[in-house]
C-alpha cells in the first residue's frame, strides 16, 4: 500500500494540498534514509529550511514518529512539510514502511525571562553630603589624572561607551562604538557613531580594536550572525554591541586596556574622562547589611554595603550593577556575588533607600528577617542583637488523602515533609531560615544539617520529591510502598499521620479455600494490633484506591506489602462473591500459585485434591502415535502428545510453543487421529474440528493430514463454495481455514459446535481489539490449542489474547494482566504506569514468578538444543574491538552532545514525548560505533577496526574453505563491506529487503563452492531461510532484540546442518554497543521467565536505561 494512502487521514485537506504544491515545487531535499529513519530539509518561507524527521522503525505499536520544527507542528498538528515528505519517501520508492499511526515528536520550546531594571529615587542625608563632597575631591585628583593620560590621542580613534540607561534596560552590559575623526589643527573632532555594520574588519587599523570586534563575531545588536556567511557585520548602521554576561570577563578587560572605554548615562552626552572605566579583577563584591542607630536609640537605619576582604563600599556609590554578576563603579568594572541571590535586596534598597525600624518594631524585624531565605549578613547595635539558637528537629510526613492527580496516576502517594522544633512546625518547602521566639527573645535557627538528613531518610525510604507551582514541597511514592515507609520512618522516630489519626502496621493475616462445583471461594482477614479487617473491607479499600483500610475503632491499617505486591493484583483475577473471592476452575493453579508461600492458609479436601491432580502435570506420561497414524514420533513429540491428552482430561485450553522445525503440525495431527478413533461416551455423533491458519499454510496443513494421518477427513474451507462445505460439516473430522474466512464468516461459524478450535501461527491473534481475535474467541469448541514458536512476539501482553481464547476468564481483564507484570500496579485505575502507559515500569518479579508458575501446565515449548541432539555444536562468541584515538573522540563528542541535549528534553517532557529524538540519538551512536561512514558518506572509504576485524576474519575463514554470512541492520554498513570485497575480487552474494529472486540468491550460496560469503541484512533475512552451506556467522552490529540475532544465527545452525557452527558478535567496546549487549541481559528475563525472549525492548526504555546506554 501507497504511503500517502495509508495514512492521509491524518492530514486535513488544507495541509495535504499546501503539502504536493511544496513537492510539486522541488522544495524537499531527503538528505537520510536509512535503516528505518529519514531525514529532509523543506524550503519555507523562513531563511533557513524546515527540519523534518521520519522514524518507522524500533517505535511503540509500529506506528510512523514524526517531526517538523515548524510552529504548527509544534502545536501538536501534522504539517505540510511532512505531508510533502512523505510524498518525496514515496516517490523515492520507500511505499512500504509500516501500518499504523502517525505521532507527532515534541519541539523545542525557548523562553527568556525579563531582565532587572533599576529604579531611581535615594533619600539623601549628611552624610551623603559629606561623601558628595570626598567623591568630588576625588574626581578632580583623577581627572587631572585622566588629562594626562590621554592628553595625547591618535588620529580617528575608536572610543566605547558604556550606555547605562541602556544596560539597565537589557540586563546586559550595552556598549557603542564612537569614532573620534582628526581636525585640521590636529584635534579629535566631535565623536560620530562608528557603524561597525559596514566596516569590513580588515579596514580597522588598530589591533586591539580588530581584538574585541574578533570577539565580538556573531554578537551584534543582540542577534547571532554568522561570521562565515557574512564578511560586514551586515546592513545596520547600528553602533550598539550588547555583550552577553559570558564574554563580559574576556571582553571587559581588553576594553579597558584601549584606555579609550568610559562609562555615560545619556548617549547624546560627549565622552567624559572622568568616567573612564577599569577592569578590576579582584574578587567578587558581596552584599552587606548594616544597622546604625538614630533618632537617639529610637529607630535603626539599614543600609547596604558592598564588601570584600577589608574593603567596603557604599551601595548607593555604585553606577550600575547587574544581576548577571557585575557592578560598576565609578572608576572600575568588577564582579559582584550573586550566588545568594540578594540582588532583591540590592533593589529595594537603591530604589528606595535605606530602611528605617522603629524600636518598638524590633521583634517583628527579627523575625521577618529570619523567615527570608536570601538574607545578607547583617552587622547590628547590640542592643538590637538576639540570641540565636539552633534546634534539632523531628521528621513528620503528613500522608495526603486523596491523592492528587497533578503528581500522577492513582498508584501515587503525595506526602509532605514536615520539620517540628518542639512547638514550631517548618514545611520543608518554607523559605524562612528562623523564627523570633519574643518570650525567650531568642532567634530559633533551623538546623540545615539535620534537617537534609531528615530528607536523606526519606529518599532512603523511595520517596521522590516534586515542586509545585505553588512551591509546595512534595513527596511522591508508589502506595505499594506505603507499608516500608512507615516501617522505616518509624524505626527513626518519624511521625507518620494521614487525615489526623493514627496510622497501624498490619501484623498476621488468616486466609481459607473452600470449593463448589466449578468454582473455589478464598475467605480471610488480616490483624492491625490486634483489630481486624475482613477480606471484603481489604478489598473495598484496594479497589477505592486507598493505601489504608479504616479499622472499627477509628484507626487506620496500612494494608500489608504482601498483600498489596502478591495478593491484591492476582485478587483481580476472581470475582466479589459475597465475604470471598471466587476463582474459576481453570484458575485453581493461579490461585495456588498465589497461596504456594503462606502458611496461614487452610483449604479443603476438594480443593486440596484438583490443585493436586493439576499439579501432575509433571508426571506427563508419552503417548504413543494412534492407530492410522502413517509416519513415527521422535520422543519428544510423543511426551507433547502425552501432553494434549492431559489438557484435553482436564477440559483445559493450551499452548504447543516448540521451536519451528520441530513438527508442531505432526503432533496435532496425531491427536486429531486419536480422537477421530474415539466414541463419544454419550453415544452422540463426533464432532468435527476446526484450524484455522494463515493463507500460506493451508496447503501445507492438507498435505501433511494426507501424508500422516489419510484417514482423516479434511476438507479446505476457504473460497467461494465454502458455504456448500459448512453444511456437510458433520462428515468430516477437520476444517481448515484461515483467519481471513473465519472473520468473514463467523457469522455462520458460531453456530457450530466443534471438538477441537486450533489456532496455528496463534500469534495473529495477539491484538487483543482485533477482528481475529474476537472471532476466534466467539467459536464454540470442547477444547481449544494453539500453536506458535513465538508467543511472545512484541510483549507479555501478547500472552493475554492468546490465553483468553484457549482459558476465558484466566488471566482477568486485559489491564489486570498488564498491570500485574509491573511493581506500579494500582488496582482501582485497572492497572497501568503513572504516564498512563502500559509496561513502562520494571517488572514485578514475584508476580511474574506465579505467573509463570500458573501457566507452566498450559503452555509446552522445546528447542532444538534440547531435543535435536543429533545437531551440531553451536558456538556464540562476542570479539571486541577497540576505537582508533581519532574515532573514540569522534564518538565521545557525539555520546556528549546527545547526553546533554535529552538529559533536559527527557526531564522537560518525560521519555515517551521525548522518543523520536531519544532514538534517534541511539541510532547515530550505533552507527558512530561502527563506521564514520554511517554518518558522512564522504568518509565510507575509511577504514574502522570494526570492519578490520571483520576482513580479517573472512580472509581466515575463507581461506581454511569454509563459507559465512554477515549479517547487519544497516544496508549502508553492508555496502561498504561490499564496496571492499569488490576491490579484493571476492565472489559473495547479497540480500536485503529489495533483494527479487532470493531463491536463486541462496541455490548460488548453497551450490556454488566459490561463493564463500553472504551480506545479509538483519530484518530481511532473518528468518525463511535454509543457509547450511555456512558454518560461520558474523553479526556485525548488535540489535535490540536478541531473539532477532539468534534467529540469524539459525539460517545456519539447523536441520541438515553437519559441522560445528561459530557466530562471531562484533562489539565496539566502550561504546552503546556493549551497553546494549548488557541491557539486553537485563530485560528479557522478564519474558524468559514466562516462555521466551522478550523483543520489545526498544519500546520499554526507562529513563535509568537511558542514562546507561550514554555512560
Amino acid at each position: 500500500m501507497l504511503i500517502t494512502n495509508e495514512f492521509r487521514d491524518h492530514f486535513s485537506p488544507s495541509i495535504r494540498a499546501r503539502g504536493e504544491r511544496y513537492f510539486s515545487a522541488g522544495r524537499v531535499q531527503l538528505d537520510e534514509v536509512d535503516s528505518g529513519f529519514a531525514s529532509a530539509n523543506v524550503r519555507g518561507s523562513r531563511r533557513r529550511p524546515y527540519e523534518v524527521k521520519i522514524l518507522w522503525r524500533g517505535t511503540d505499536n509500529d506506528n510512523i514518529l514524526a517531526y517538523c520544527d515548524c510552529p504548527y507542528c509544534g502545536q501538536g498538528q501534522l504539517c505540510k512539510h511532512i505531508w510533502a515528505t512523505l510524498l518525496q519517501l514515496e516517490l523515492n520508492g520507500a511505499n512500504e514502511i509500516v501500518t499504523g499511526n502517525v505521532e507527532f515528536g515534541e519541539s523545542m520550546r525557548n523562553g527568556n525571562a525579563p531582565p532587572w531594571q533599576r529604579a531611581t529615587g535615594r533619600r539623601p542625608n549628611w552624610q551623603t553630603q559629606l561623601d558628595g563632597i570626598r567623591v568630588h575631591d576625588e574626581q578632580v585628583a583623577r581627572q587631572d589624572a585622566g588629562k594626562q593620560a590621554y592628553g595625547t590621542r591618535r588620529a580617528s580613534e575608536i572610543w566605547y561607551a558604556l550606555d547605562v540607561t541602556e544596560s539597565l534596560q537589557t540586563g546586559k552590559l550595552t556598549v557603542e562604538a564612537f569614532m573620534h575623526p582628526t581636525l585640521r589643527d590636529g584635534t579629535l573632532g566631535k565623536p560620530k557613531p562608528f557603524a561597525v555594520a559596514r566596516v569590513h574588519l580588515s579596514k580597522i587599523s588598530r589591533e586591539d580594536d580588530r581584538r574585541i570586534f574578533e570577539i565580538l563575531r556573531g554578537v551584534f545588536s543582540g542577534q547571532q550572525q554568522s561570521w562565515n556567511n557574512y564578511r560586514t557585520w551586515g546592513p545596520s548602521s547600528t553602533n550598539r554591541l550588547v555583550i552577553p554576561p559570558s564574554l563580559v570577563e574576556t571582553v571587559a578587560p581588553l576594553l579597558a586596556a584601549t584606555r579609550r572605554f568610559y562609562w555615560q548615562l545619556d548617549s547624546s552626552l560627549p565622552p567624559d574622562d572622568d568616567h573612564a572605566i577599569a577592569w578590576d579583577d579582584g574578587p567578587a563584591w558581596q552584599l552587606r547589611l548594616a544597622g546604625e542607630e538614630t533618632s537617639g536609640g529610637k529607630t535603626c537605619r539599614i543600609t547596604g554595603q558592598l564588601v570584600r576582604d577589608e574593603e567596603s563600599v557604599r551601595l548607593d556609590d555604585a553606577v550600575l550593577l547587574l544581576a548577571s554578576g557585575f557592578v560598576l563603579l565609578p572608576h572600575a568594572l568588577a564582579r559582584l556575588d550573586t550566588s545568594a541571590r540578594h540582588f532583591g535586596w540590592i533593589a529595594t534598597l537603591r530604589k528606595h533607600g535605606a530602611i528605617d525600624v522603629p524600636h518598638e518594631s524590633r521583634g517583628a524585624f527579627l523575625d521577618a528577617y529570619y523567615k527570608l531565605s536570601n538574607r545578607p549578613e547583617i552587622n547590628l547595635p547590640d542592643q538590637w542583637h538576639a540570641e540565636r539558637v539552633t534546634g534539632t528537629p523531628r521528621g513528620r510526613l503528613q500522608i495526603d488523602s486523596p491523592v492528587r492527580p497533578v503528581h500522577g496516576g492513582s498508584d501515587t502517594l503525595c506526602a509532605r515533609l514536615q520539620f517540628l522544633y518542639d512547638d514550631v512546625v517548618f514545611e520543608q518547602g518554607d523559605v524562612a531560615a528562623g523564627r523570633y521566639d519574643p518570650q525567650g527573645d531568642v532567634v530559633l535557627l533551623r538546623n540545615g544539617p539535620r534537617e537534609a538528613k531528615l530528607a536523606e531518610e526519606l529518599a532512603a525510604a523511595g520517596l521522590s520529591r516534586v515542586v509545585t507551582d505553588e512551591n509546595e514541597a512534595d513527596y511522591i511514592f508508589p502506595k505499594q510502598r506505603l507499608p516500608d515507609v512507615v516501617a522505616e520512618l518509624s524505626r527513626s522516630d518519624w511521625i507518620v499521620e494521614s487525615a489526623g489519626a493514627r496510622i497501624r502496621r498490619p501484623g498476621t493475616t488468616s486466609l481459607s479455600v473452600t470449593s463448589g462445583v466449578d468454582w473455589f471461594d478464598l475467605t480471610g482477614q488480616v490483624e492491625f494490633d490486634g483489630v481486624a479487617a475482613s477480606l471484603p473491607n481489604l478489598l473495598t479499600a484496594l479497589r477505592n484506591g486507598e493505601h489504608y483500610v479504616r479499622l472499627d475503632d477509628g484507626t487506620q491499617g496500612i494494608l500489608p506489602e504482601e498483600w498489596l505486591t502478591r495478593f491484591a493484583p492476582l485478587a483481580e483475577f476472581a470475582r466479589p462473591e459475597g465475604d470471598a473471592l471466587r476463582f474459576a476452575s481453570s484458575q485453581a493453579l493461579l490461585l495456588d500459585a498465589m497461596l504456594s508461600e503462606r502458611d496461614d492458609v487452610r483449604v479443603d479436601r476438594a480443593f486440596r485434591h484438583f490443585r493436586n491432580k493439576l499439579a501432575g502435570f509433571a508426571g506427563v506420561k508419552p503417548a504413543a502415535a494412534p492407530r492410522g497414524f502413517h509416519g513415527k514420533l521422535r520422543a519428544y513429540q510423543r511426551e507433547g502428545l502425552g501432553w494434549l491428552h492431559f489438557l484435553r482430561e482436564f477440559r483445559l485450553g493450551g499452548c504447543l510453543a516448540d521451536d519451528m522445525g520441530l513438527g508442531k503440525t505432526i503432533q496435532v495431527l496425531a491427536l486429531l487421529q486419536s480422537r477421530r478413533l474415539a466414541r463419544p461416551s454419550d453415544g452422540t455423533t463426533r464432532l468435527p474440528s476446526i484450524v484455522v491458519v494463515p493463507k500460506s499454510l493451508v496447503f501445507n496443513w492438507l498435505d501433511e493430514a494426507a501424508r500422516f494421518t489419510p484417514r482423516l477427513r479434511v476438507v479446505n474451507y476457504t473460497g467461494i463454495d465454502r458455504a456448500e462445505r459448512l453444511a456437510e460439516c458433520d462428515d468430516y473430522d477437520v476444517l481448515v481455514t484461515t483467519y481471513g474466512t473465519l472473520r468473514r464468516d463467523i457469522a455462520e461459524l458460531r453456530e457450530k459446535r466443534f471438538d477441537y478450535a486450533i489456532l496455528d501461527e496463534s500469534q495473529a491473534i495477539k491484538n487483543r481489539n482485533s477482528q481475529a481475535a474476537k472471532a476466534c474467541r466467539l467459536l464454540d469448541a470442547d477444547h481449544r490449542l494453539a500453536m506458535t514458536g513465538t508467543p511472545v512476539e512484541n510483549r507479555l501482553d501478547d500472552l493475554w489474547s492468546m490465553f483468553e481464547f484457549l482459558n476465558p476468564g484466566m488471566l482477568g481483564s486485559s489491564a489486570t494482566f498488564a498491570a500485574l507484570q509491573h511493581s506500579n500496579f494500582d488496582v482501582s485505575s485497572g492497572g497501568g504506569d503513572r504516564d498512563g502507559t502500559q509496561g513502562n515500569g520494571d517488572a514485578n518479579e514475584s508476580n511474574i514468578a506465579v505467573l509463570a508458575q500458573a501457566l507452566r501446565p498450559f503452555m509446552l515449548r522445546r528447542t532444538k538444543e534440547q531435543v535435536l541432539s543429533e545437531l551440531p555444536k553451536k558456538t556464540e562468541q562476542s570479539l571486541y574491538c577497540e576505537m582508533s584515538t581519532k574515532q573514540r573522540k569522534e564518538y565521545e563528542r557525539l555520546r556528549d552532545y546527545y547526553r546533554a541535549q535529552l538529559s533536559d528534553r527527557v526531564q522537560r517532557v518525560g521519555l515517551k514525548r521525548a522518543k523520536i529524538h531519544v532514538l534517534e540519538a541511539l541510532l547515530r551512536m550505533r552507527q558512530a560505533a561502527c563506521h564514520p561512514g554511517l554518518l558522512d558518506r564522504d568518509r565510507r572509504d575509511e577504514s574502522s577496526p570494526k570492519l578490520d576485524a571483520l576482513f580479517e576474519q573472512l580472509d581466515e575463514v575463507t581461506a581454511e574453505g569454509h563459507k559465512a554470512l554477515v549479517f547487519s541492520q544497516f544496508t549502508s554498513l553492508l555496502s561498504i563491506v561490499r564496496a571492499h570485497l569488490d576491490r579484493q575480487g571476492s565472489c559473495y552474494e547479497y540480500l536485503d529487503g529489495r533483494t527479487r529472486q532470493r531463491g536463486d540468491r541462496v541455490a548460488r550460496f548453497q551450490d556454488d563452492p566459490e561463493c564463500r560469503l553472504f551480506l545479509i541484512s538483519l530484518k530481511a533475512g532473518g528468518h525463511g531461510l535454509n543457509l547450511t552451506a555456512a558454518d560461520y556467522v558474523f553479526i556485525l552490529d548488535p540489535w535490540w532484540n536478541p531473539a532477532v540475532e539468534s534467529q540469524a544465527i539459525d539460517r545456519a545452525h539447523r536441520i541438515g546442518q553437519s559441522r560445528p557452527v561459530f557466530a562471531y558478535r562484533l562489539i565496539c567496546r566502550d561504546t552503546i554497543e556493549d551497553k546494549i549487549v548488557e541491557l539486553q541481559r537485563s530485560k528479557r528475563r522478564l519474558a524468559d521467565a514466562i516462555v521466551s525472549a522478550d523483543n520489545s525492548l526498544i519500546s520499554s526504555l526507562t529513563a535509568e536505561d537511558l542514562a546507561l546506554l550514554f555512560s
